[in-house]
């Protein structure tokens, strides 16, 4: 049976995935597509993670896409609003009816004589192996290992008689009422848990190794609901949108050139949240500057409501082992549980762990130098979207979107079908930095040696910078001789 061609594929049906078939559909009409996606539905993030209270860390009218307004009313939405959103994008734009599911992506392999891409995907059902063949590959993966979290090695693990539990694959039936329930972690998916599990739970524990920065916030945009009763849909968004962005970017640029003043800032509004009767300066002073490490977003004031009212506390030590009840610390005191969630963080991947190779040599990715944070050097027609780590993802998933569809335009107008970013001969030196290398947080230390490498001068750099990409990614021209373009093979 003759492979199946397509002039796009795009791997994952996730926020990203069906963002990047929206553009393509809407600026490359003529242009052929298949989402690829291992799982039986879309959504990505949203669809796999069911743990209690799942909630965006980001408001919506910035990790919701430029293209379709966020209309509900909690800018900080819930999971499941947030799945019915990518659902409703693409049941309105037909996206789903290109769409193939538990179709797993192992391997591609790119071959010049051809210019095509031969991408094997696994059934996860029938165990078939299919092959794919297409001229551009679109990579909307995302960036960790959806069968397991990370689990650190627990001394004793097994002699708990309770239940463990990691939050990326939440037991539907797990009933936690009146329980003793320790999580472990002090990021954003334990500083959601907390709130929502001390609802029903009898005391909810967070051991932390050390503390993190908290920000409480309204879950609801005033001004924003008010721009929407104002105004068209459409402008009211666009003007909520930018406003958002620029409140991200003052932040964060806040946090780079003045983070003591910020560090201040943060810590005097956690205390006056908290009130008294906590540790403070042992539970909630960081040893890090603020977004050196991502800012936990607490609407409403909840986590600290919960500790205030008695129904959550904190604990901050390190775990000498798991006992039959429960945990015991360095310190020698033991936390009793019937329940611990390990919420312990994300194991990182690069490309969704898909074999790549260009002309049957196999690639490493770490050994290549990222463009523009999307491509990689000698890796022809394969663009992958990576979001911001101190911004919404989407602002960052929606600009490569627009930058492949203008690719994949320019590509046609010229009649090149083949596009592959080199180092220039003045930079086949340059040293290689870590693709990011402003966040300490754990995922993503633990596999930066996975990552494609940054170098000292565009367009090698990841620079994080929305306001920056907006241009080089945005505007500036395709034919910057970094981009090499040629015609080989045939259709």
């Amino acid at each position: 049976m003759a492979e199946e061609y397509f002039d796009v594929v795009i791997v994952g049906a996730g926020l990203s995935g069906i963002g990047a078939a929206w553009h393509l559909q809407d600026k490359c009409p003529e242009k052929r597509y298949l989402i690829l996606e291992g799982r039986d539905s879309m959504g990505g993030t949203w669809d796999l993670f069911r743990y209690p209270g799942i909630r965006s860390d980001s408001d919506m009218y910035t990790l919701g896409y430029n293209f379709r307004p966020w209309k509900e009313g909690k800018a900080i939405a819930d999971g499941p609003s947030i799945l019915k959103y990518i659902r409703e994008t693409a049941s309105e734009a037909g996206i789903d009816r290109n769409i193939r599911y538990q179709k797993m992506v192992t391997a591609a392999k790119w071959s010049s004589e051809d210019a095509a891409w031969t991408v094997t995907t696994h059934d996860t059902v029938s165990n078939e192996v299919i092959k794919i063949r297409c001229n551009f590959l679109l990579m909307c993966s995302g960036y960790y290992n959806y069968e397991q979290g990370y689990l650190p090695e627990f001394t004793g693990r097994d002699s708990f008689r309770g239940e463990v539990v990691h939050p990326q694959h939440w037991p539907e039936a797990l009933d936690y009422s009146g329980r003793q329930v320790v999580i472990i972690g002090s990021g954003a998916t334990a500083v959601t848990l907390v709130p929502e599990l001390a609802k029903k739970a009898e005391q909810v524990v967070m051991l932390q190794r050390s503390p993190t920065y908290m920000a409480a916030a309204p879950d609801t945009d005033w001004i924003a609901r008010l721009l929407q009763w104002l105004l068209p849909e459409k402008t009211a968004y666009s003007i909520i949108r930018w406003k958002n962005i620029q409140f991200q970017r003052w932040i964060y640029w806040q946090t780079r050139t003045a983070p003591q003043r910020v560090r201040k800032k943060l810590l005097k509004m956690a205390r006056k949240e908290l009130g008294k009767g906590v540790d403070f300066d042992k539970h909630f002073v960081p040893s890090y500057d603020p977004w050196d490490q991502r800012l936990c977003l607490v609407p409403n004031g909840d986590f600290f409501e919960a500790i205030r009212n008695g129904r959550a506390a904190v604990v901050t030590d390190t775990i000498a082992e798991f006992t039959e009840n429960g945990i015991r610390l360095e310190s020698g005191q033991e936390l009793e549980a019937d329940i611990i969630v390990t919420a312990t963080g994300l194991d990182l991947c690069v490309l969704g762990d898909v074999q790549i190779s260009v002309d049957d040599q196999l690639i490493d990715i770490s050994t290549t130098f990222s463009y523009k944070s999307m491509m990689f050097s000698d890796v022809p027609n394969l663009i992958s979207t990576f979001g911001y780590i101190n911004a919404s993802w989407t602002l960052k998933a929606d600009l490569t979107a627009e930058f492949s569809c203008r690719l994949l335009n320019h590509m046609t107008d010229t009649g090149m079908r083949q596009c592959t970013p080199r180092l220039r001969d003045d930079e086949r030196g340059m040293a290689g930095r870590d693709w990011i290398d402003v966040f300490s947080s754990g995922y993503i230390q633990r596999k930066t040696h996975l990552l494609p490498k940054q170098g000292d001068r565009p367009p090698w750099l990841n620079t994080q910078n929305y306001a920056l990409d907006k241009k080089t990614i945005g505007e500036d021209p395709l034919e910057d001789g970094f981009l090499q373009f040629c015609n080989p093979g045939n259709k």
